[in-house]
């Protein structure tokens, strides 16, 4: 489920837009202890002492692998997987709204609230499963 949300153009590098990302968290974090950590999972591209310091500002913990790691970890672990799949799903979950698989607005505040209404529209789907789920347990 999408948390945060950060654009710009297809041509910037992703780690440029880390800080605004976990800038744009609208929920209250819990507090981070040592017993409670918090990880942030990021692939290959955030691998540098920037994204790093910028990672351990916010109170994560940086889980920075290669493709080159998970692919000897999938290898040796029968039925392992990535932790980042959990981005690849929201960015799926994204690409599923055509106006967003194509950028047809050429207004950035359009493109933006297109992205947030998707995000939206995904955390309101996800809580109702959970919801629905939750009650077909109890039952």
């Amino acid at each position: 489920m999408p948390i945060g949300l950060a654009h710009d153009g297809a041509n910037r590098n992703d780690h440029k837009l880390l800080k605004e990302t976990l800038d744009s968290i609208p929920i209250e974090r819990p507090e981070v202890t040592p017993k409670r950590p918090q990880g942030l999972c990021l692939d290959k591209a955030y691998d540098n002492q920037e994204s790093r310091e910028v990672v351990e500002g916010y109170g994560f913990t940086p889980h920075i692998r290669s493709r080159g790691e998970e692919i000897k970890d999938k290898l040796r672990i029968p039925g392992w997987r990535a932790r980042r799949w959990v981005v690849e799903a929201c960015h799926s979950w994204l690409n599923r709204h055509r106006g967003l698989l194509i950028r047809w607005s050429k207004k950035e505040e359009n493109h933006l609230a297109l992205l947030m209404l998707a995000s939206g529209l995904i955390a309101f789907k996800k809580a109702r499963a959970a919801s629905l789920q939750a009650d077909l347990v109890a039952a």
